[in-house]
């Protein structure tokens, strides 16, 4: 075997380790769980993103509110 040869095939073992660590090893669906687990993370921080933009959107309301009645003593 050749220098070329035995340093790709050290590389497929790193890839096939790699690739193990990533799919689990005899888990099956285990990449699909992470996936749905991030998609209901990115979901629940749209979530917090709009309640924060309503909040925020209330107090600006309150804020004119008491600007106009102290405004008008």
């Amino acid at each position: 075997m050749t220098e070329f040869e035995a340093q790709v095939v050290g590389d497929l073992k790193v890839l096939k380790s790699q690739m193990e660590q990533i799919l689990g090893i005899g888990q099956k669906g285990r990449l699909a769980q992470i996936e749905r687990q991030l998609t209901m993370h990115d979901q629940n921080l749209q979530r917090m993103k709009g309640m924060m933009g309503a909040v925020g959107g209330i107090l600006t309301v309150v804020h004119i509110a008491i600007d106009f009645i102290v405004g008008r003593r």
